[in-house]
């Protein structure tokens, strides 16, 4: 508890920046476990060469403790002069991970075994790259977030222990990137709701061969076969089927007071599950929340301005 209150101070005194450059001032390295047990037994071979008057052990002491030093110094400069940059996250669905794409890049030599991790995941798992001199390479790190709307990125956390795993090395950084998280689509979907009237409007749809509309809608138990697209169900594993006269002077709307919930999540969550089936079964919808309403439209940019209204409302 104690140690989750002092991580949770120190990360908050962070600065908040969508680009991160790696200095002697935000690194920090200490010996890891093999690095403990390596230097017990430099002092293990040190004694034994006192007690024995051993030459070579000294030599042999003495290179082995030198190694050590370089390899100490190699491993802070695998992240001293980095740049860290993330780029901005694809919206996701509650429940669902979010991935974040780190760009790391080099000024000078190539750096190896750089791991990227959110920092209070336990336990940690490491995206790994190596940056090419003078380049920029990628890590993919994924998180869960934790509530619909906009969600802040977690903390990173970026460490090395090349060469040798004697010591490793890290830096701690926030980013300023947010991500969009949708309501989570109720399972399974309700049906869509009947489309409403609209008065003052004339049919005037085009009509297909048998009499039947351009309009669709999704599939009804007891639809003609002839009703149903056949290409659209082909591409999209999906059937749906044509609408007739009947349906030609209805809209769709999917509306929040019509949901047929009582908890706003929960309702939140049929509408997102309504917009998908929708979009999919390639039907002109509308949306209405307090305080927002979209006119029907249908396509992907339909389907992603009603999943935003839902997700900031």
């Amino acid at each position: 508890m104690l140690a989750e209150r002092v991580r949770a101070w120190f990360e908050g005194r962070l600065p908040i920046s969508d680009s991160h450059t790696l200095s002697q001032r935000n690194i920090y390295i200490v010996p890891t476990k093999a690095g403990f047990a390596f230097a017990l037994t430099l002092l293990m071979m040190l004694v034994a060469s006192i007690n024995y008057q051993l030459n070579l052990g000294y030599l042999l002491t003495f290179l082995l403790a030198g190694s050590a030093l370089v390899s100490m110094h190699l491993t802070h400069g695998t992240l001293r002069g980095l740049t860290l940059r993330v780029k901005p996250p694809a919206a996701v669905f509650l429940g669902d991970s979010a991935e974040v794409e780190v760009v790391l890049s080099s000024p000078g030599a190539m750096r190896h075994g750089i791991g990227l991790s959110v920092n209070r995941v336990r336990p940690r798992s490491f995206a790994f790259c190596d940056v090419p001199a003078e380049g920029s390479a990628s890590a993919r790190v994924r998180f869960i977030p934790g509530q619909r709307g906009l969600a802040g990125v977690p903390t990173l956390l970026a460490e090395t222990r090349f060469p040798l795993g004697l010591f490793r090395a890290w830096t701690l950084w926030r980013p300023a990137a947010q991500v969009l998280v949708y309501p989570k689509p109720e399972d399974p979907p309700a049906p869509l709701p009947a489309g409403q009237a609209v008065s003052g409007v004339t049919h005037s749809a085009r009509a297909t061969e048998g009499g039947e509309f351009d309009g669709v809608r999704s599939y009804r138990r007891g639809d003609a076969l002839r009703r149903i697209v056949w290409k659209k169900a082909a591409k999209t594993g999906e059937l749906v089927s044509r609408d007739t006269s009947e349906n030609a002077n209805r809209e769709l709307w999917l509306d929040f007071d019509r949901a047929g919930l009582t908890q706003d999540e929960a309702r939140l969550s049929r509408l997102a599950a309504w917009t998908l089936a929708a979009e999919r079964s390639g039907i002109a919808f509308g949306l209405r929340i307090p305080g927002r309403e979209l006119m029907p439209a249908q396509g992907e940019a339909q389907r992603r301005a009603a999943l935003e209204a839902l997700a900031l409302w």
